[in-house]
C-alpha cells in the first residue's frame, strides 16, 4: 500500500504539473526520504485516488511508526514535509507567474490558483467541509458561511498541546504573512509553509507579495502582504496601493481591515490586503444618495444603499480616485459628532477609520470606503458599532473586510447548535434547558411566533432567519443608522469634507 501510496502521489504531481517525467525517480526518493524508508517497488497499477487520501495513507504509516505525532498538528506538519517533495522552486513558480502575467493576468491567476490547490497549501478536502449558503435580505443575498476548515483545538492531543506550551519563542518567522514562511517547515506553534510560494508584485514602488488563503472563503480569496513586516495602516499609500493591485489584476477586487482593534482583522502587526474574484452583494448594491464632492466633480460618488455606512466613489481617472478617497479618509480621522454618538477620539485613543475596497468597473476605477469607529461604552464594552448582544449567539466576533461586504464567515459551534434548534421546534423541546440551545433560545422562540416548523422546511427556515440576524448585524457596525436622523448626521460628515 505504501509503495502505491508514493507511486500514485508522484503520479498526481506529474499529472498536475507540478513536477515533469524527468523528475519522478527523483520525487520518489525524496518521498522515500521522508518516510524514513530505503527501499521501493513500482506497482504494477496505480489506485489513483485524491491527494488528501495518498497523503492520509503516508501520514497513517508514518504515525505508526513514530515518524509524527498522530494528532492534527502533527499530521499538518508532516504531510505539509511530503508536499514540500513535490512543489516546485520559488524561482520556478515566479518565472512560469511572470511570463502568464505578461500574457493576461487571469491566465496568471487561474494557473497560479490550480497550483496552490494541488500542492494541498489549499487543502480542499477541508474547505469543502464548509457550509455554505445565500441568504436573501433587503439588501440583497447575503453570503452565509459556517467554517469549518481549520482544525477544531480539540482534536489535538495532551502530548501535542503540552508541546506547544513549553516550546522555545522564536521570532522566525514574525508572523504568519511575513515572506520568511515561504518553505518553512512549521513547529508545534506555527504551521508547516514548505508548500507555500508566493509572488512578487509592486503597488505604489513598493516589494508586495501576492499567496492564496490556504482557507478560502470564497472564489480566489487572494492576500497581498508586505515584503516588510510592518504594521498596517489605512492611509493614503493604502489607498493607492489597493488601486495598483486592481490595475495589475483588473478581474481581482483588493480590500483591507481597518487598522484599530474591534473594527479591524486579526493581524494588525503585518500590512496586508486581501482580494479575489468573487461579486459580493456590496459590490451589487446601488447608490440610493448622489453626492458631489467640490473639486472632484468628474468623481462620480454616493452613499450605497448598504446597512453599513459606505461612500462609493468611480472615474476613470485612478489618481482622482485616490485623492478624494484619501481626503475623506484625512477628514473622517479627525471627525466628531457628538449628536450623533461619533467621537474622532477618547482620551486620546482614535476612533475613527475606514475598510476600504478597490476594484474595476469596466474601465473606470471603484472605491468603497466604509466608515468605521470602535468607541466602546460600560453598556457595550466591545464596540457600540459592533454586534450587539443580543446577536452574539450567531456572531460576536469582529467584523472585518470580509464581513463588511457582505460574507458571514460564522463559527464552527453552529453547525451543532443550529441542528439542535432544528430538533427541538420540531420536537417541541424545551429551548432554554438544552446546553447547545440556549444561547439561541430567545431567537428561537421568537421564530415560533411566525413560522410552522416541519421536518422539511425546519432548515431553509433556520438558515434564512441566520442571513436575516447577519443583516442586523451589519445595521449595528454601520455608524449611521438607516434612519432620518442617521441620513441627516451622514450628510453633516459629507458637509464636513467638502468644507
Amino acid at each position: 500500500m505504501i509503495n502505491n501510496a508514493i507511486a500514485s502521489l508522484v503520479e498526481y504531481a506529474v499529472q498536475n504539473g507540478l513536477i515533469s517525467e524527468d523528475d519522478r525517480i527523483y520525487s520518489v526518493n525524496a518521498l522515500l526520504e521522508r518516510m524514513k524508508l530505503d527501499s521501493f517497488t513500482a506497482p504494477e497499477a496505480m489506485e489513483i485516488r485524491p491527494v488528501n487520501e495518498l497523503l492520509d495513507i503516508l501520514t497513517d504509516d508514518a504515525a505508526a511508526r513514530g515518524l509524527c505525532e498522530d494528532d492534527s498538528t502533527g499530521r499538518d506538519l508532516f504531510d505539509t514535509a511530503l508536499m514540500s517533495c513535490l512543489t516546485p522552486r520559488p524561482s520556478e513558480v515566479r518565472r512560469q507567474f511572470g511570463a502568464l502575467l505578461a500574457q493576461d493576468p487571469k491566465k496568471a491567476t487561474d494557473w497560479y490558483y490550480a497550483m496552490s490547490g494541488a500542492t494541498n497549501y489549499i487543502r480542499w478536502n477541508r474547505i469543502r467541509k464548509n457550509m455554505v449558503w445565500k441568504a436573501p435580505t433587503e439588501y440583497g443575498d447575503l453570503d452565509i458561511t459556517i467554517n469549518l476548515t481549520k482544525p477544531e483545538k480539540a482534536t489535538t492531543s495532551l502530548a501535542a498541546m503540552k508541546a506547544a506550551k513549553e516550546a522555545p519563542k522564536s521570532d522566525y518567522p514574525k508572523c504568519l504573512l511575513c515572506k520568511e514562511n515561504e518553505g518553512y517547515a512549521g513547529r508545534i506553534n506555527h504551521p508547516a509553509r514548505q508548500n507555500h510560494r508566493p509572488v512578487p508584485i509592486v503597488l505604489d514602488g513598493e516589494d508586495w507579495f501576492l499567496q492564496y488563503s490556504p482557507y478560502v472563503y470564497y472564489n480566489e480569496h487572494c492576500i497581498a502582504f508586505s515584503g516588510s513586516h510592518t504594521p498596517m495602516v489605512i492611509d493614503d499609500r493604502a489607498i493607492r496601493q489597493l488601486l495598483d493591485f486592481v490595475t495589475i489584476f483588473p478581474h481581482y477586487f483588493m480590500g483591507s481591515n481597518a487598522d484599530l482593534p474591534i473594527v479591524g482583522g486579526s493581524i494588525f502587526t503585518h500590512a496586508h490586503f486581501q482580494g479575489g474574484c468573487h461579486t459580493f452583494a456590496m459590490a451589487k448594491a446601488p447608490i440610493e444618495t448622489p453626492l458631489v464632492f467640490r473639486g472632484f466633480e468628474d468623481v462620480t460618488a454616493g452613499i450605497v444603499r448598504w446597512p453599513m455606512s459606505v461612500i462609493r466613489l468611480r472615474a476613470a481617472d485612478k489618481a482622482q480616485v485616490a485623492r478624494l478617497a484619501a481626503k475623506i479618509l484625512r477628514i473622517w480621522r479627525g471627525y466628531t459628532d457628538e449628536s450623533a454618538c461619533i467621537f474622532a477620539q477618547t482620551d486620546g485613543i482614535p476612533h475613527n477609520t475606514v475598510t476600504p475596497i478597490a476594484r474595476r468597473n469596466g474601465a473606470d476605477y471603484e472605491m468603497d470606503l466604509a466608515l468605521r469607529n470602535n468607541l466602546t461604552t460600560e453598556d457595550l464594552p466591545l464596540g457600540v458599532y459592533h454586534p450587539h448582544p443580543e446577536l452574539h449567539h450567531i456572531k460576536k466576533e469582529n467584523i472585518g473586510l470580509i464581513e463588511v461586504m457582505g460574507l458571514a464567515v460564522l463559527p464552527p459551534r453552529l453547525k451543532r447548535e443550529l441542528a439542535r434548534v432544528a430538533e427541538l421546534l420540531i420536537s417541541g423541546g424545551d429551548l432554554y434547558a438544552d446546553e447547545l440551545t440556549e444561547k439561541h433560545a430567545d431567537w428561537a422562540t421568537e421564530l415560533k411566533t411566525r413560522y410552522s416548523f416541519t421536518a422539511e422546511n425546519v432548515d431553509g427556515i433556520l438558515r434564512s432567519e441566520v442571513g436575516a440576524a447577519f443583516s442586523k448585524v451589519l445595521e449595528h457596525a454601520g455608524v449611521y443608522k438607516r434612519t432620518p436622523a442617521g441620513k441627516e448626521a451622514f450628510l453633516r460628515f459629507v458637509e464636513a469634507v467638502n468644507r
